[in-house]
């Protein structure tokens, strides 16, 4: 056997044998994160439950693996979803068991795990590759020139961080669509640039403003004690004392006054006279026990909702806001604004709300016992929870209308609440229907049809009108209570992920209806002994509340007469064939760019 040969076998032996250690220990994920375990950074940031710096310093670790992965493939970001949504699992994982990271950080810190896919339409000037990259900016290298080496000092970092903003710069200017820019640019300077690369101290702590423990700084002193000039040294170190002291009050007298501005500013828009207090944030973590774990009983995107008991003994909810930059505050205040001057028997009342300086954001509710909506209908808390009677189910649904109606005609302007679904239906002791979760509603101008940028909602609730133009009116309340009456009819979800197909719920409900089936929509926990004409009236009105031409929807006023049966039910219109009806193309998405709108919400396929 020639020599040639003999390498060419071990060198096959060496691939496949890699290939199968590196499968054993992650089918998906190519990064490693066992740094996040001898790494010295500051994790005291992620064990207090009002610290609002823990997503940052979470990404900015995550961010490490990233740079690495770029260095070793010459990838920006990561192959495929499923790869994404693998890597940030396992990242978790080891904060969780090595770090004893609270693990309800996680979803609001990577609510989207699929924003580290690598995609040449979303991505930095179509970017994908270190050689892209390098080809976009040849005659621009101010990070080669000022991210290399030790990048300890403030002035040298400063340098570095200016560079990666010049690169930005340059890129989104010649690349107007461009995202993320910067980010890549702080990848490609810590991975690349650096020649000490991104696991070193210096380079995570100044590119990704990675916080480092005071072990690791003391330790670092330590070296430049010993191999530098102890009396320079000591001097530089007191200069940059002196600094930071000075930064840190000047940023604190800032956010100070900044805070002092925003609660004048929250407190003379909610009105004084509505009986809505000002907590302390004492008073909050008292009744909560310090926002334990055990206390906390729901979570989403917004934030996390706890139970607590107040000094008194009343029981209440308390909502702390995690969405802290600008369009938070303004959820905030607009959510506190307007539950204040709300009160009804069907909508839910805003008790008080809190404020803080380190930008803590709290809405206090009374506690309902019996849950959500959605715990009835969909999730039973435990397996003794009995179905909801027909007569529940009634009285859930005329609650509702109730609470809407008094939101559309009751007040002026009128309110569009925009996010009517199942869990933001809460239930009383004694069953009754409160409408709550104002953060996304919006005050109409005049009662006037207009058009906002901001589609704000739940898949599969939102109008298609709405999803599809922004277009905002009374009438995608109504749509999505249509979907709520249908849900409660039957306990079936707006898209059942059970079927190949993903139908919505109206499309199957109005199948069965015009096959004259229509007891097959009702939950079979009612089908027997109940009044099924009354009960069919509520399906009809779900369905027509639901149709997704605007002008064939009833106003909820209307809506509401039609299920006490005041007023008849028009002949229900025929709908249009279901949106995953193969005459639909894909350029319709492209032409009107809502694709990810439209599948999610109508489950329209790619066929």
């Amino acid at each position: 056997m020639s020599k040639s040969h003999i390498l060419f076998t071990f060198s096959i032996f060496f691939f496949f044998t890699n290939i199968h250690t590196n499968q054993a220990q992650n089918p998906l994920c190519p990064i490693n994160f066992d740094y996040v375990q001898t790494f010295p950074w500051d994790n005291s940031l992620c064990h207090h439950p009002l610290q609002s710096d823990c997503c940052q310093t979470l990404r900015s670790l995550f961010s490490i693996g990233l740079a690495q992965h770029l260095k070793q493939t010459s990838m920006f970001y990561l192959p495929n979803p499923n790869t994404s949504s693998s890597c940030i699992s396992d990242f978790q994982d080891k904060l969780i068991t090595s770090m004893s990271i609270p693990n309800s950080l996680f979803p609001v810190c990577f609510n989207d795990t699929t924003e580290f896919v690598n995609r040449p339409s979303t991505s930095c000037a179509g970017i994908m590759t270190v050689n892209d990259w390098q080809q976009k900016i040849y005659t621009y290298i101010p990070l080669e020139s000022s991210c290399n080496g030790d990048l300890t000092g403030l002035t040298r970092c400063s340098l570095c961080v200016d560079g990666g903003l010049k690169v930005n710069s340059y890129l989104v200017s010649s690349h107007p669509n461009s995202t993320r820019c910067f980010f890549f640019a702080i990848l490609y300077a810590a991975a690349i640039v650096n020649e000490f690369g991104p696991e070193d101290v210096r380079t995570a702590s100044c590119i990704f403003g990675l916080p480092i423990s005071r072990t690791a700084k003391s330790n670092n002193t330590k070296r430049k004690l010993v191999f530098g000039a102890v009396g320079g040294v000591i001097g530089v170190i007191f200069a940059v004392g002196v600094f930071m002291v000075y930064k840190k009050w000047d940023k604190k007298k800032k956010q100070n006054l900044m805070h002092d501005k925003y609660v004048r500013n929250v407190k003379s828009r909610v009105l004084p006279n509505t009986g809505a207090k000002w907590f302390n944030i004492t008073e909050l973590e008292q009744a909560t026990n310090g926002f334990s774990q055990k206390n906390m009983i729901g979570q989403g995107g917004f934030g996390v909702v706890y139970k607590g008991t107040l000094s008194d003994g009343t029981e209440v909810a308390v909502k702390q806001i995690l969405e802290l930059d600008s369009k938070g505050d303004d959820d905030f205040t607009n959510e506190a604004e307007i539950i204040s001057k709300i009160r009804h028997r069907n909508l839910l009342a805003l008790r008080g709300f809190c404020v803080t300086s380190d930008n803590g954001r709290y809405l206090v509710y009374d506690y309902m016992s019996n849950g959500s909506l959605d715990d009835h209908i969909f999730v039973k808390r435990d397996k003794k929870q009995q179905d909801l009677s027909w007569p529940q189910r009634k009285n859930i649904i005329l609650d509702i209308a109730k609470g809407l109606a008094y939101l559309h005609y009751g007040i002026k302007p009128a309110v569009y609440h925009r996010d009517i679904k199942a869990t933001n239906i809460l239930l009383d002791s004694d069953m009754k229907a409160l409408v709550a979760d104002f953060g996304l509603a919006k005050q109409s101008s005049e009662g006037q049809s207009h058009l906002t940028t901001r589609v704000a909602g739940t898949h599969g609730y939102l109008a298609p009108e709405y999803a599809l133009y922004g277009q905002l009116t009374q009438k995608i309340d109504v749509y999505s209570f249509g979907i709520v009456i249908l849900e409660i009819m039957s306990g079936r979800r707006v898209l059942d992920a059970s079927e190949p197909s993903k139908t919505l719920i109206t499309d199957w409900a109005w199948g069965k209806v015009r096959s004259g089936k229509v007891e097959e929509v009702f939950h079979e926990s009612i089908r027997e002994g109940e009044p099924k004409g009354v009960m069919e009236r509520f399906v009809l009105v779900g369905i027509l509340c639901a149709h997704v031409m605007v002008a064939l929807r009833p106003t909820i006023a209307d809506a509401l007469k039609m299920l006490e049966g005041d007023i008849d039910i028009p002949r229900l219109p025929d709908r249009p064939s279901p949106l995953s009806h193969e005459k639909f193309q894909p350029s319709l998405y492209q032409r009107l760019q809502v694709r990810d709108w439209i599948s999610q919400v109508f489950a329209v396929s790619d066929d």
